[in-house]
């Protein structure tokens, strides 16, 4: 008995298809992810990259929050992009600036709710828990941007 293990007719130009679809969905995610970091530095007192190189560690901590954040929301917007590669590319895209700029707003307002001096707190050579507080919300409304957007 002889079996004939056989690939579908499709199978090379769907694997092509499937590489260029993860390349570029890399690229739009890339590009929010610079998007995402620089709306945060924007919007943040001080200038984040510096501040994190110099090893602040609250620095660090809103940073590391804020990226985590933005990757939510570009995860979710791919995730939910239409099956079509086009119209997938651009929802993905669309999506993620609207929930980028939503999380930035976000974030700003519910800092100014809890009258958090985010400038000096990100500044501080030492620890300060405020800093938690900030990642905290962050990282909580950029899941509720994310499920927003599914």
């Amino acid at each position: 008995m002889t079996t004939t293990l056989a690939l579908p007719a499709t199978f090379g130009s769907d694997l092509v298809r499937g590489i260029g679809a993860i390349l570029l969905y890399g690229i739009v995610g890339l590009l929010l992810m610079f998007a995402g970091f620089y709306a945060i530095d924007f919007t943040t007192p001080g200038k984040l990259s510096k501040l994190v190189t110099r090893g602040l560690p609250n620095a660090v901590i809103v940073t590391a929050s804020g990226l985590l954040s933005m990757a939510f929301i570009v995860v979710v917007a791919i995730y939910s992009s239409a099956s079509d590669l086009t119209a997938g590319l651009i929802t993905s895209l669309v999506y993620g600036l609207l929930g980028i700029i939503v999380q930035v707003l976000a974030v700003r307002l519910l800092e100014w709710a809890t009258r958090i001096d985010v400038g000096s707190t990100i500044e501080s050579e030492k620890f300060a828990p405020a800093s938690i507080v900030v990642a905290a919300a962050h990282l909580g409304l950029g899941l509720v941007v994310a499920v927003a957007i599914s």
